[in-house]
């Protein structure tokens, strides 16, 4: 039968096997090599060899580009610096592309020494070619689809903190625990706060322990190989693999809101596996029931067990941080860079990391201790996009934490005054600290007309001018925003 959602994945039944192209076709192979021929010159010699050489073609499916590259820190450098316009470059090449989908590959993937002359070469990645490199101890049954562990993000390199502290035990007690302590485990918590690095270091220590066969996949991942079980006739084959292992890991959830099969196989993978006795581990952005687009059983599923959440980073814990990568990377860093740093870079741990690599390449050139004002000077353009980045989604978090709400009702159409008054805080904070218009602020919050939104601003500018402690209020959310 098919779903609602299976016509987003060009899954219904008669037109699954036409409409839905893992392999890209040819125009799309033409309109990929003339853009990596053209990206030297497009984004210069420096950006091109550090970021976007390595770049390959791996899929085309329904408008989408699908790009492998070697690592989740490149990943995210190049969706947040260069995506928008390697997707113009890609639109001029060819109409149909509709959006880029970077994934990571494994390194043997990837051939880190073409030159543009071998750009025909590069442009495809065989499905399923992860099979070549799984740790030593992984069983045959999951070699082709568990991804690679980042040798990375171990608990030894995991710095813990309060806003951490909760999750990071969760995670150690279920590898420490005899039996399963909770079932599922659900990590939540914004962009770029270590979910990722927990769930590597959980699934290699998993491993370690032998505690049997374990999965570790994205859910872009899982969606992935469920469209190509079906487009391959081979669904059971896929079903078995996953519902015989003994701890299945799924990584960023979200990222099936509003696949309707998608979600139908994983809800019945779900079941059968805590039916079994097998453990299941999930991440998240959001709280299960905070997750727009998912099924209400599968949210409920998903809150069984134990939720923990990764709270934004303190001052204290970045600091920390800065310094225990610093040392990892033999990078001198003197105290006032080390708080510059941690002051600066606020709301996302990934994006601190970065800074530090620039840092130590810069450092290794000069052969110098990087001081306050060279480290001004060379992360100017990161600090000042940084400066700029207070994003609606981060003001509805804020405020929903500061007045113990959930984020959907930032959303909702509930008019208590508990909610209507904190929701009204958070569209004035958006127009004061975003550059969004009106409209745009209203449509984040569940579709209201931009003079929802003026109501707001002036009845909060009023009650700044009138009550002490409430303006006290504002200005604190607002320091958190910025850091």
């Amino acid at each position: 039968m098919t779903t609602k959602g299976d016509e987003s994945m060009g899954l219904s039944n008669a037109s699954a096997r036409t409409q839905f192209s893992v392999e890209p076709t040819q125009d799309i192979l033409n309109a990929w090599k003339a853009v990596y021929a053209s990206m030297r010159e497009e984004f210069g010699e420096g950006v091109y060899r550090s970021w976007l050489k390595p770049m390959q073609l791996q899929a085309y499916y329904e408008g989408t580009m699908e790009i492998a590259v070697p690592t989740r820190f490149m990943r995210d450098w190049i969706q947040g610096h260069y995506s928008d316009q390697i997707l113009v470059l890609c639109q001029k090449q060819n109409a149909d592309v509709k959006r880029l989908q970077f994934v990571v590959a494994v390194q043997s993937q990837i051939q880190a020494g073409q030159d543009d002359q071998d750009a025909a070469a590069s442009t495809k990645i065989v499905p399923g070619a992860n099979q070549n490199l799984k740790d030593a101890d992984s069983k045959p049954s999951t070699i082709d689809l568990s991804a690679p562990l980042d040798p990375r993000f171990t608990f030894d390199t995991f710095v813990v903190g309060e806003p951490n502290a909760f999750a990071h035990a969760a995670c150690r007690r279920v590898i420490e625990a005899e039996g399963m302590p909770f079932n599922p485990l659900y990590i939540y918590g914004s962009v770029g706060l270590g979910k990722t690095h927990l769930m590597h270091a959980v699934a290699r220590a998993m491993r370690e322990k032998k505690k049997g066969e374990v999965v570790y996949l994205s859910a872009e991942k899982f969606m992935y190989e469920f469209v190509k079980a079906l487009r391959s006739n081979d669904s059971m084959s896929f079903k078995d693999k996953l519902r015989g292992v003994d701890v299945l890991m799924i990584d960023d959830i979200q990222f099936i809101a509003g696949k309707q099969s998608t979600q139908e196989e994983f809800f019945h993978t779900f079941n059968a596996l805590v039916d079994n006795g097998k453990q299941i581990i999930i991440a998240g952005d959001r709280a299960p029931m905070d997750l727009e687009g998912l099924d209400e059983r599968l949210k409920s599923r998903m809150g069984w067990g134990l939720v923990a959440d990764i709270r934004p980073s303190t001052l204290e814990l970045r600091l920390n941080i800065v310094k225990h990568k610093a040392a990892l990377m033999n990078l001198e860093l003197t105290d006032d860079v080390a708080v510059f740093l941690a002051n600066k870079i606020t709301s996302n741990i990934r994006e601190l990391e970065g800074a530090l690599n620039r840092l130590a390449v810069q450092a290794d050139m000069t052969g110098e201790t990087t001081t306050l004002d060279a480290a001004t000077d060379i992360l100017s353009d990161v600090l000042r996009s940084y400066e700029r980045r207070i994003t609606i989604d981060e003001i509805q978090r804020k405020v929903a934490e500061h007045y113990t709400l959930r984020l959907q009702d930032m959303h909702s159409a509930r008019r208590s005054r508990n909610v209507a008054r904190p929701r009204q805080v958070a569209m004035y904070l958006c127009k004061k600290l975003t550059p969004r218009s009106l409209p745009e602020i209203g449509r984040k919050f569940g579709g209201r007309d931009h003079t929802t939104v003026m109501h707001a601003v002036r009845k909060i500018e009023e009650l700044v001018g009138e009550d002490i402690a409430f303006a006290d209020e504002v200005k604190v959310i607002t320091r958190k925003l910025k850091g």
